[in-house]
């Protein structure tokens, strides 16, 4: 795995830049080092985080909005305050049914998320 060293000590939001994933999705890399990376995603209604997996154990906090969450065989919506946990390589994804914003943390790093930012 490569190294992407860490992030500094205090990212503070308005200085995190969006990068937009998908009609309707955007996320913020909000702090990281080469074992954890923590990432603000806004969805607006309708938004889709589509089905995907990863090596990546995951963890996911509802700040705020309604999302229809599937993890493997089993979809139920969840809510501000809620959370998952997505276990490494289980098929995942969500539709936003009001606009909000997940919190994720992946361990160890999603490399691929880093990879634009090289160089």
């Amino acid at each position: 795995m490569e190294s992407f060293g860490s992030s500094k000590a205090f990212l503070l939001d308005e200085n995190q830049e969006w990068e937009v994933v998908g009609e309707g999705v955007k996320r913020k890399i909000m702090g990281y080092d080469d074992k954890i990376m923590l990432v603000k995603v806004n969805f607006d209604e309708g938004g889709i985080g589509y089905k995907h997996e990863h090596y990546h154990s995951q963890v996911t906090y509802v700040a705020s909005g309604e999302f229809e969450f599937s993890i493997g065989d089993e979809t139920k919506i969840v809510k501000e305050g809620d959370s998952v946990y997505i276990p490494p390589n289980v098929l995942h994804g969500a539709i936003c049914k009001k606009g909000g914003i997940l919190i994720d943390v992946f361990s160890p790093i999603r490399e691929d998320f880093m990879a634009p930012k090289k160089g």
